[in-house]
């Protein structure tokens, strides 16, 4: 297995305490350490609160410096510290003693699941709450309980941070991922965590061929108020786009596909996918949950599918404690980031080519025939003869890949050779 997986479990284990939200300086914190793992510059924006965005308003900025629940002796029965999923969402400021039947009103657990902690939140109603396990429940049983939540809901701004990493062409191939849940793992976590790897991995490239945008956003409102400020300039530039969700896991794959299942995002996704022999499961959107919900929707019309490892929603620990840095590993993140790696291959060799000889060209005045035949040189004889019989300048190579139904990473070494014994050009600059 290559180091790769490794390197993004322990970057994603070093963020995993931090407590994110919609807004506040957990995100900024989360930025800040992105911004430590690359060499490009990551640009941050802030947008105030009560900021006007399409039919939402930018919410108070939320902080939590402490949260729990004690009994009357001073013992903490649930702690913020230990585990900042006990605390629901965008909880109001709370230092009351209260009695246990009030308090059970404010108290979220999952009933068939004794040892999880429910992730809870409430970002556009005032409330508060705390998230317990069923066992934990067991243990509140007392008359009177003293219940604080050191939190702030004041004007602030939510944050958002971007990379974008330059080509020749001004068309950016495009990751969106969000960084406003607290200590969730999977959900999402490790979508920023293999995002920042993915920017590492194009850094060590030359200048590629398309231009790469990376971005970091709370979710649902943060892809909001993106669009809101950036939706001229993705319309002209997005070629394609993915959301990084739910990829650190090592159960199974998932294929989201986008509105109409047609865009290059698609074919490129569906093309890794099938050739690399991964099993997985299919989603349409219908089965939409995340980010691409703002990015495709009527008016917007950008199409953005997603590959993941197990789907939001779809395995049991979803939005839960257990969510958590034993449910993702570093083979997990090695099987993304593979797989993505691939994706952006793709997009940078994905060229059209003309052939440049009428008929079939000789191939052995060439060094291109081999002497003595195997079954492996026989296959790649007919594989580059296939290849120039569809380098007509319409079709790309994927597409070509596509009939001749192999993988298109089997075509570029076959490719360069067609161009260095100018049997065929590039024609898409």
């Amino acid at each position: 297995m290559s180091k790769e997986g490794k390197k993004i479990y322990d970057f994603c284990s070093s963020l995993f305490g931090i407590n994110r939200s919609i807004t506040g300086d957990g995100v900024r914190q989360t930025l800040g350490l992105i911004q430590k793992q690359i060499q490009s510059n990551l640009d941050v924006t802030e947008i105030e609160s009560k900021t006007k965005c399409f039919d939402w308003h930018i919410p108070l900025e939320w902080n939590v410096k402490d949260a729990f629940i004690e009994d009357l002796s001073g013992n903490r029965i649930i702690d913020f510290k230990k585990n900042n999923v006990h605390l629901m969402g965008y909880s109001i400021p709370v230092d009351k003693k209260i009695s246990l039947t009030e308090l059970k009103n404010h108290l979220y657990s999952i009933s068939d699941m004794p040892n999880a902690i429910p992730y809870i939140t409430s970002y556009y109603q005032k409330n508060w709450g705390f998230c317990i396990s069923e066992n934990q429940r067991k243990n509140i049983n007392e008359d009177f309980y003293h219940v604080k939540i050191d939190a702030s809901l004041e004007k602030g701004s939510l944050t958002y941070g971007e990379v974008l990493i330059s080509g020749k062409s001004k068309k950016e191939i495009v990751f969106s991922t969000y960084i406003c849940h607290p200590s969730l793992a999977n959900d999402n976590l490790s979508g920023p965590s293999l995002a920042t790897f993915l920017i590492k991995y194009l850094e060590k490239a030359k200048k590629p061929k398309y231009s790469y945008r990376f971005i970091f956003i709370p979710e649902t409102i943060g892809a909001v108020a993106y669009l809101h400020k950036n939706l001229e300039l993705m319309r002209r530039r997005t070629k394609a786009g993915f959301i990084l969700t739910c990829v650190g896991d090592d159960l199974c794959y998932s294929f989201l596909e986008s509105k109409f299942k047609n865009s290059i995002a698609d074919q490129v996704a569906r093309h890794v996918l099938d050739k690399m022999n991964i099993e997985y499961k299919l989603y349409s959107f219908l089965d939409r949950g995340s980010d691409e919900r703002q990015y495709s929707s009527p008016g917007i019309d950008i199409p953005f599918c997603s590959v993941m490892r197990s789907k939001y929603g779809e395995f049991d620990e979803y939005h839960t404690s257990l969510d958590n840095l034993d449910f993702i590993s570093p083979t997990g993140f090695q099987g993304s980031f593979d797989l993505y790696t691939k994706i952006i291959d793709i997009f940078e060799k994905n060229n059209t080519y003309k052939n440049l000889v009428l008929c079939e060209p000789q191939l052995g005045k060439r060094g291109l025939y081999p002497q003595i035949s195997t079954k492996k040189t026989i296959n790649e004889v007919k594989n580059l003869k296939n290849l120039i019989a569809y380098s007509d300048g319409h079709n790309s190579l994927l597409e070509i890949a596509d009939i001749m139904n192999v993988p298109i990473w089997e075509l570029y070494s076959l490719t360069e050779k067609l161009v260095k014994a100018k049997l065929i050009e590039k024609v898409d600059g």
